[in-house]
C-alpha cells in the first residue's frame, strides 16, 4: 500500500508529511469544488471551494488586507489532501486534527510566506462560523437563530457548476498574489 495520495495534478503527495514544493492552486482549487460541503446533506452541491469564494469575498467585503482574503480563501486547503469530517466526529479524532493542522500549516506557508497568527486565525474563523450560519439556513434548511451575524458580503449559496466554482476561486487567488 502507498503512503501517499495522488493528486489531480498528478503530485504525489505523503498527507503526513507535506512539502510546499508539492502543493499548487490547480489541485486545491480542483479537488475543493468537487467536495461537498456538510457532508452533503443539504439542498442542493454546494462545495467546499463555493465556501470559500464566499469567505474570502467577505473577508474583502469588512475591508481586511489581501492576506487575510487569501488565507479565508484557503482555510480549507488542507481538505483537499486529507478531506474532511464534520465537526461533532473531528472532535474526538486527536490524531486527524494534528494531521490537518499539519497540513493547513504547509498550506499557508506555502501561499501566505508563514503561518497565520493568532490574531489572523480569530479573524479567518469568525468569518467561517459567520458564513457557515447563512449556509446553514440557505442550503441546509435550518433555522435562524436569534442573532444573525452581519455580512457585508453578497454570498452565493445557489448551485453553481463545479467548473465556474473551480475558476473563480483561481481568478480570487490570481487576485490577491
Amino acid at each position: 500500500m502507498h503512503n501517499y495520495i495522488t493528486t489531480y495534478s498528478g503530485e504525489k503527495i505523503d498527507p503526513l508529511n507535506p512539502r510546499e514544493e508539492q502543493i499548487n492552486i490547480k489541485d486545491i482549487s480542483h479537488a475543493l469544488s468537487l467536495l461537498c460541503r456538510g457532508s452533503g446533506h443539504i439542498e442542493h452541491f454546494y462545495s467546499v471551494a463555493q465556501h470559500c469564494v464566499n469567505c474570502a469575498k467577505e473577508a474583502r467585503a469588512r475591508g481586511y488586507s489581501n492576506r487575510i482574503q487569501l488565507a479565508c480563501l484557503m482555510h480549507d486547503g488542507s481538505e483537499a489532501y486529507v478531506s474532511d469530517i464534520t465537526r461533532p466526529v473531528k472532535k474526538h479524532l486527536p490524531r486527524y486534527l494534528e494531521i490537518e493542522d499539519n497540513f493547513q500549516a504547509t498550506v499557508y506557508r506555502k501561499f501566505l510566506g508563514e503561518e497565520l497568527t493568532k490574531e489572523e486565525e480569530g479573524t479567518i474563523q469568525k468569518i467561517d462560523d459567520d458564513v457557515l450560519v447563512w449556509e446553514l439556513i440557505a442550503i441546509m434548511k435550518r433555522d435562524k437563530p436569534k442573532v444573525m451575524p452581519e455580512l457585508k458580503s453578497s454570498p452565493v449559496f445557489d448551485f453553481l457548476e463545479f467548473s465556474e466554482v473551480e475558476k473563480e476561486f483561481k481568478e480570487i487567488y490570481e487576485s490577491l498574489i
